[in-house]
Order: C-alpha cells, then sequence, then structure tokens
C-alpha cells in the first residue's frame, strides 16, 4: 500500500472515530422514555422560557423568555421578564417589561433581595452587542436601572448575584464563530470560562471548560456550581474569597445539563437536554420536538452526592427542557424553545 493510501485511510478511520465519538458523547445513542413520579398541574403557554427563579419566601417566580426564531439567534429577537404570583395557585403571568425600550431578547436572570426590593439581572442578546441589564423591583413593577457592557462578553449564557452590584457569568463560548465555535460544540473543545464582575470590570476566575453553562451559587456551603452539558458535568468550586474560585470536583450527571436551581434543602435541580444534537436539530428548526430531562442532585461534600433523573421525556410533552425551578412540591419546567412551559407536582 502506497503512502498515500495509508494516510487516506487514517484520515477516514479518524473521521469515523471522530463522528462515532460526537454521536455517543452528545447521547444521540441514549433511549428517552417518558417518565415522571408525579403529574401536570398545567401548562402555561409563554414561548422560550429558558430561565426560572422561584423566591420560595415571598411566594412569586421571575420567568425570562424569549420567542427563539433559532439558537443561537441569526437575527434580533424580542421577549420579556415576567413575574408569576404562587400562593394563590391561579399561576398567572404578568409582562414586566412590556415597555422596556431597549432591544431585549434575555437568556440567564438572577435576583438579589436588597431592603424591600429585589435586584434582577438579565442577560441580552441584542444584534450589535451581549449585555447585562439591571432592574429593581418592587411590589411587582420593574423599572431598569443600568447596563453592564464589555468585550468579554463573548457568548453569556448565565449569571448569578453575588450582590446589588457583583455577579459571576458564564460564557458557553470562546468564539463566536467559524471553525473555533464548530470545534467547541463537536469536538468538545473545552474553552469557554466563567468571569467575575465587581463592579468596574470583568475577570476571569475559571478557565477550560466545555460549554459553560447554568451557574448558581450555595453562599451558606461557600460554593458555585456550574453546569458543563457538552462533557454531561456539573463543576463544583469553593469561593475562598469573593470573586475567587478554586475548582473541587466534577459531578456526572450522565445528560446535558443547563440551568441550575435549589431546593429549600440545598439541593440541585437541573434541566436538562439528554440528547445533545436532538437538540442542536430541534433549535435550528430540522426536528419537531426534543427530548428532556430534570435531575435532582443531592450534594453533602466533596466525593458525597446522589444523581437522580426525576423527570424524561421524549419531547412530546415539553421540548429541551432548560431550567426546573422547586417550589415546595412543584417543579417549574422551562424550555429554550418550546412555546409553553410545565408546572409539574411531584409525588409525596
Amino acid at each position: 500500500m502506497s503512502l498515500t493510501k495509508k494516510f487516506l485511510l487514517l484520515a477516514i478511520v479518524a473521521l469515523l472515530g471522530f463522528v462515532l465519538y460526537t454521536f455517543y458523547s452528545t447521547g444521540f445513542f441514549r433511549t428517552i422514555e417518558n417518565r415522571f413520579d408525579g403529574e401536570l398541574v398545567k401548562e402555561i403557554p409563554i414561548q422560550g422560557a429558558e430561565d426560572i427563579i422561584v423566591n420560595e419566601d415571598a411566594g412569586f417566580a421571575i420567568i425570562s423568555a424569549s420567542a427563539r426564531k433559532g439558537f443561537p439567534a441569526v437575527e434580533q429577537e424580542f421577549g420579556g421578564l415576567y413575574l408569576m404570583e404562587l400562593t394563590s395557585g391561579e399561576f398567572v403571568l404578568k409582562h414586566l417589561t412590556a415597555d422596556f425600550q431597549l432591544p431585549f431578547a434575555p437568556h440567564g436572570i438572577s435576583m438579589f433581595k436588597k431592603d424591600s426590593t429585589y435586584v434582577v439581572a438579565a442577560i441580552n442578546h441584542t444584534e450589535t452587542a451581549h449585555t447585562v441589564e439591571f432592574f429593581s423591583l418592587h411590589n411587582e413593577e420593574l423599572t431598569h436601572t443600568g447596563t453592564v457592557k464589555s468585550s468579554k462578553l463573548v457568548s453569556p449564557n448565565d449569571l448569578v448575584l453575588v450582590d446589588e452590584n457583583r455577579f459571576y457569568i458564564t460564557n458557553d463560548h470562546a468564539y463566536e464563530e467559524g471553525v473555533g465555535r464548530l470545534l467547541e460544540d463537536y469536538g468538545n473543545l473545552a474553552v469557554s470560562n466563567v468571569m467575575f464582575y465587581g463592579g468596574g470590570e470583568f475577570k476571569e476566575v475559571a478557565e477550560g471548560i466545555s460549554f459553560a453553562n447554568g451557574i448558581n451559587r450555595d453562599e451558606e456551603r461557600n460554593l458555585v456550581f456550574v453546569a458543563s452539558p457538552r462533557r454531561f458535568l456539573v463543576k463544583v468550586f469553593k469561593e475562598p474569597t469573593i470573586g475567587t474560585l478554586e475548582f473541587v470536583e466534577d459531578i456526572d450527571c450522565g445528560t446535558g445539563v443547563d440551568n441550575i436551581e435549589f431546593d429549600s434543602d440545598g439541593n440541585l435541580w437541573i434541566g436538562c437536554h439528554p440528547d445533545l444534537l436532538g437538540f442542536t436539530a430541534y433549535s435550528k428548526k430540522r426536528k419537531d420536538i426534543a427530548p428532556s430531562e430534570i435531575v435532582k442532585v443531592e450534594y453533602r461534600g466533596e466525593g458525597d452526592y446522589d444523581v437522580s433523573s426525576m423527570y424524561e421525556n421524549d419531547g412530546t410533552q415539553i421540548s429541551a427542557t432548560s431550567v426546573a425551578a422547586p417550589y415546595q412540591d412543584l417543579i417549574f419546567a422551562g424550555s429554550v424553545v418550546d412555546k409553553k412551559m410545565l408546572i409539574l407536582k411531584l409525588t409525596e
């Protein structure tokens, strides 16, 4: 066999290996079953309810939604922040940003209580820039208070407020387009990061992450959790001081983890994409549905945790779950693209 033929054969084998690895590592071969130990309470008609925050003490939720035509967006999209009052059981939505004048397509959100008001921060994707928009929430009225911009916001996905000014934020890609982004998506290139904003500038506090996605902070345990869906991991970091992260360990969840929320016991609830290629095809309108999953992570300390799949669906009930926010015995499940969110009730 000539050297040219050997090289060609080697290239074909390498290509086939890469394709098989991509299919395997994205959950393509996984069998999805319709399974949930509970009941569906209500479907709420709202498109692209990508992130949901529940304030259990005050009994309300904030929902970030955009009528996404694709993911990532290829043109300016518009959406809003919504409030849902929870204690009455009516689950009615109130559009909080209906009069907001700037182009607004919110993504990840976070909230911090300050005296009698709440500071709400939302990642905003526009045609010209990625920004973080700040709002003040008081008596169910939302007022825009400021905008944070930076060239370091390459592809922001989610954020968590430390206080009214400071926050951690994830860039899910290091490249906005081209071969670099392709290698991140399909080659599992781990080059995305977590940044910290201290009120004046951004600094990188964690790097080498494959598709850094959802992020949340447990102040009592001094921990920060970051979702890495491309590798099916939740990455755990200690926070020695505010604005500093030290890697602890990876939690293998076996599914494409997205936004991370906590219940009253400190357990993590995560909306997930068990088939990442299926999600990509769905988000690009090449498939009508995409599978969904919700996992619960009981984290007791380094090396001591349990991961449980609480909900699994082939996409006929809800496609591409991105968030699962717990409230008492309920779970509020949102989606990146689907035209509804679900309120699920757990069996006691």
